[in-house]
């Protein structure tokens, strides 16, 4: 079937978030699901926090973690954001498909630590210099997830698509 042919919500490609709106979600979200795939092949998610700089999603654990090994042997992961919780109301989404690069190097620590404990301070955290403390260990490495595809989805559009009647397919309703 073509995308000329398709009706109602079949090709929600239509309604992506423009480039403006996937920066806006990317600076006001503070969380995403990160997903890695585990030695069996299954994927695997957690909720993280993470800093948007420079095109890349930068996240950070311990690298005794599972996901951690599992990057190891394979880089490849997704990360998934949504709107959800913020002042954009829920319905728009970006999830990215990429590679990762861990850094334990001290000049990476050294800018990651601070922007990091801005979003997680105060909780759970309470001050910007406890969060860097308790982050700053021995064990941990800094993720650095590069995008390399990005489907994006927002809510908004399709909806007043919806109330306008330009829904592919359906008339226009008086």
């Amino acid at each position: 079937m073509s995308k000329a042919q398709m009706e109602g919500y079949e090709d929600v490609t239509l309604y992506g978030l423009t480039d403006e709106r996937e920066q806006e979600l990317l600076q006001k979200q503070v969380e995403c699901n990160f997903i890695w795939t585990n030695k069996d092949g299954h994927g695997l998610g957690v909720i993280m926090n993470y800093v948007a700089r420079d095109g890349r999603i930068w996240l950070t654990a311990t690298s005794q973690r599972a996901r951690i090994k599992a990057l190891r042997r394979d880089p490849r992961a997704s990360v998934v954001i949504s709107s959800m919780g913020t002042d954009m109301g829920a319905g728009k989404q970006v999830t990215y498909k990429g590679r990762v690069v861990l850094h334990d190097d001290q000049e990476t620590r050294d800018w990651f630590y601070p922007a990091m404990a801005e979003i997680i301070s105060p909780y759970p955290a309470p001050t910007v210099e406890a969060a860097i403390q308790h982050l700053d260990t021995p064990l941990r490495v800094v993720i650095e997830f590069i995008p390399e595809k990005a489907i994006k989805f927002d809510g908004d559009r399709i909806s007043q698509a919806s109330y306008d009647g330009e829904v592919p397919g359906h008339e226009k309703t008086a």
